[in-house]
């Protein structure tokens, strides 16, 4: 039993639960009754041996084995719900630590089979500039009038990407995409997006808030094409358990599962950070020493009196404290603002600190960001002997010297980027040997799923990840890693694809 593993464990327990299993932990039972038997009868030949015995029995049957089974299935349960709350939380991590690609016009698009295709075009901001209904699938089969309106959209605003949704009538879509890129002279590429609680969001009060004159539908191709160009910022909105990229997350103690995963969403913000001006109520929310309240009263504040010009202005909004100010403050972004310090991750107290270093080495403020930058890290001999001239921690000023180098340096840009796609591959194409390259969608403790472009992702077993031992996938791949796989078979009745990272 020890051995088990956790999603093993909670296998069994779905099958108990929905009443296709009956589970029992069996136990060596002569060998305990005689082990009880020998601790609680001092004398065989006792008169009250025989009572004895049955006593012992009746108590073992009836009550402590019992027990000890529930205990044993408790801890077990118990240990793989942590290792399923784990992996979903480092999958989440992974996911919303995507890299965003900035600067292009992004056409979103939510396939459907009877209501269309549902499209929306999103400038480089995350604005919405229009959207429309076609309908390339079955039962209309427009295919024809949806690649007229697609390539207008695309002249229109100089679309450059595609974001489709990976949900039901993705591969038919995929199809009229490619087709329409061979035909037309623009350079556009595609992408496949995960879409799962794009529906969940696009139903949403918030939804309904931010796109008050969209339908559903047209809410959730606008959130299937701004979660290309900044996947953490649109997937905050989302309640994170709805993301779904975890095992058996319906099984679990969901009070637990919902507080790690909303420290996992918590750790990404903070430490990518957010612009205070563009900022959405949902990503504020997340921001350390920032409630809801709160960061509702910045979005009026903002709306009331124009951006902000700089840090202290947050001082100014209501029920947002000293606390508050000190534990935010260097979470918060400011572009283009009237101090350059109020762009980078060093905190308002230490401010000063930073002002000395530049003077000390030569630097006016007004150079933090430029071209040229501030090269301070080669010029620094002595790090321990500069922070006690300054009066600051090491620590403190090896944190302040990387960011006035690195000013808004985004972390996520070190993750690999999503591949884009200009033509599609199916299942029948695939081919025994085959070498290609997939993005990880989905950990778990047997395997990954990879997705490699034919609509199915494919599995990796935890067998075929690497030539070494390892004890969980994990510890070779992440959700969103772009990775070489190797076609090992394919199954076309089960739509079952294997893979194996081990390319001979």
């Amino acid at each position: 039993l020890s051995k088990m593993t956790g999603y093993r464990v909670l296998a069994i327990n779905r099958g108990e639960k929905e009443k296709f299993l009956t589970v029992k932990v069996e136990a060596p039972d002569a060998q305990i009754l005689s082990a009880l038997c020998r601790t609680m009868i001092r004398r065989e030949d006792s008169p009250v041996s025989a009572v004895l015995k049955d006593a012992i029995v009746d108590g073992y049957n009836r009550l402590i084995a019992p027990a000890i089974e529930r205990d044993i299935r408790n801890e077990l349960t118990e240990k793989a719900q942590s290792g399923a709350i784990n992996v979903f939380g480092r999958n989440l991590k992974q996911l919303l630590m995507q890299p965003p690609i900035k600067g292009q016009t992004v056409l979103g698009w939510d396939p459907a089979f009877r209501t269309g295709c549902k499209l929306a075009v999103v400038d480089a901001m995350g604005k919405v500039l229009d959207t429309v209904v076609v309908y390339p699938t079955a039962p209309q089969c427009k295919v024809a009038e949806a690649k007229k309106t697609v390539h207008d959209l695309i002249r229109k605003y100089h679309v450059t990407l595609i974001s489709v949704g990976n949900g039901t009538a993705s591969r038919e879509s995929e199809q009229v995409i490619t087709e329409l890129l061979k035909e037309i002279p623009e350079k556009v590429s595609y992408v496949i997006v995960n879409e799962a609680g794009a529906s969940v969001y696009s139903a949403s009060k918030l939804a309904t808030e931010e796109f008050p004159e969209f339908d559903v539908g047209q809410r959730s191709a606008a959130s299937i094409a701004r979660r290309l160009q900044d996947p953490l910022a649109e997937l905050v909105k989302i309640e994170p358990k709805a993301i779904g990229v975890g095992q058996y997350q319906h099984d679990m103690n969901q009070k637990k599962l919902e507080e790690t995963l909303h420290g996992v969403v918590e750790d990404c913000v903070n430490r990518v950070g957010v612009d205070l001006n563009t900022a959405s109520f949902s990503l504020l929310s997340y921001i350390s020493g920032i409630s809801r309240t709160v960061a509702k009263n910045i979005v009026a504040y903002r709306e009331a009196n124009g951006r902000f010009h700089t840090r202290e202005e947050l001082k100014k909004v209501p029920k947002l404290g000293p606390k508050a100010f000190l534990q935010c403050a260097g979470f918060l972004r400011i572009p283009g603002g009237d101090n350059p310090l109020d762009n980078t991750g060093v905190h308002p107290e230490s401010y000063e600190a930073a002002g000395r270093l530049l003077s000390r080495m030569g630097y006016e403020k007004t150079q933090i960001g430029e071209k040229g930058g501030c090269h301070l890290k080669k010029q620094i001999r002595d790090m321990d002997a500069l922070a006690e001239e300054l009066q600051v921690g090491a620590l403190t000023l090896q944190d302040i010297v990387d960011e006035l180098e690195k000013p808004g340096r985004d972390p996520r840009n070190d993750m690999p980027k999503p591949i884009l796609r200009t033509d599609v591959l199916g299942m029948k194409d695939l081919k025994e040997g085959m070498v290609l390259k997939g993005t990880v969608r989905n950990v778990i403790d047997f395997g990954a799923f990879v997705d490699i472009g034919v609509h199915q992702d494919g599995l990796v077993h935890i067998s075929q990840m690497s030539d070494k031992y390892i004890k969980h996938p994990l510890e070779v791949v992440s959700v969103g890693d772009v990775i070489d796989v190797q076609v090992l078979g394919v199954d076309m009745n089960k739509k079952r694809i294997q893979l194996t990272m081990k390319i001979k």
